[in-house]
């Protein structure tokens, strides 16, 4: 009896044990919250963990890759990355995951720009320099993007870039794209979300190619259509035409028509 009782016993606490090393998560979610124009892809990389002399080729890994093959499409934002991997008997470690954001203004294939944040994972960071996680296990970077607009080409397409800065704990943009830093026994089991907000107004590329009028932006002329730079060089009454990316012949953007 004496035996049986001691094999059950040491049967059920190795069951625990096991149970406790299974149910530990050596994973974290990344999510997204975005305009729906939106998308993103992204490259977890690794590094060997602390005391390994391994080497390893293409230890990177990406999560919504191809993404123009199915950016109309729906699609989950959800990526579950492992904090840690062995890859050829190598045990790695996450250091960095290199997020692509992806934004589409228009229907054709080349309508779209993009911009990019980052996670940053270390194995110790200084209290101020890492993210805290609320009760829910969940930590947001908050950034916000906004559309530069230009023109291309001697009939004036517009083309849009996008250029996506950090928010600080005040809401405030500052300088600097959307970064989160976290130390990897943070990670397991939470979640990291990108919240990206767009600004409410766009503004030209750059400066002194448009005029500010009080419903939009008219284009300098510049020297004729043939002049691709057209700075307006204190001439504020000669403007052109410009194209949309729909086809539409403007005269004043956004709203196309004065």
């Amino acid at each position: 009896m004496t035996r049986t009782f001691k094999s059950l016993f040491w049967g059920s606490c190795m069951a625990l044990v096991a149970g406790c090393s299974i149910g530990k998560s050596e994973s974290f979610t990344f999510t997204t919250d975005m305009p729906s124009n939106f998308t993103y892809e992204a490259l977890a990389q690794y590094a060997p963990v602390k005391g390994e002399t391994c080497t390893v080729k293409k230890t990177d890994v990406g999560y919504n890759q191809r993404w123009r093959l199915r950016f109309r499409e729906k699609y989950k934002p959800d990526s579950k990355i492992p904090i840690y991997r062995t890859v050829e008997g190598c045990r790695l470690a996450i250091y960095r995951v290199e997020l692509d954001i992806y934004a589409a203004y228009g229907e054709d294939y080349g309508d779209f720009s993009s911009d990019t944040a980052v996670i940053v994972v270390r194995e110790q960071l200084e209290e101020h320099q890492k993210r805290i996680f609320d009760t829910a296990g969940e930590s947001t970077i908050n950034g916000q993007c906004q559309w530069m607009f230009r023109t291309v080409g001697p009939k004036r397409y517009i083309r849009k870039l996008l250029d996506c800065k950090k928010v600080d704990a005040q809401g405030v943009v500052t300088k600097g794209r959307p970064v989160g830093a976290y130390t990897l026994d943070q990670l397991p089991g939470k979640t990291v979300k990108l919240n990206i907000k767009l600004a409410d107004e766009e503004r030209p590329g750059w400066g002194d190619t448009w005029v500010k009028v009080p419903n939009g932006w008219k284009r300098c002329l510049g020297k004729g259509l043939e002049d691709q730079d057209a700075y307006c060089f204190g001439n504020y009454k000669d403007f052109s035409t410009f194209k949309m990316p729909d086809g539409r012949t403007c005269t004043i953007y956004p709203g196309c028509t004065e």
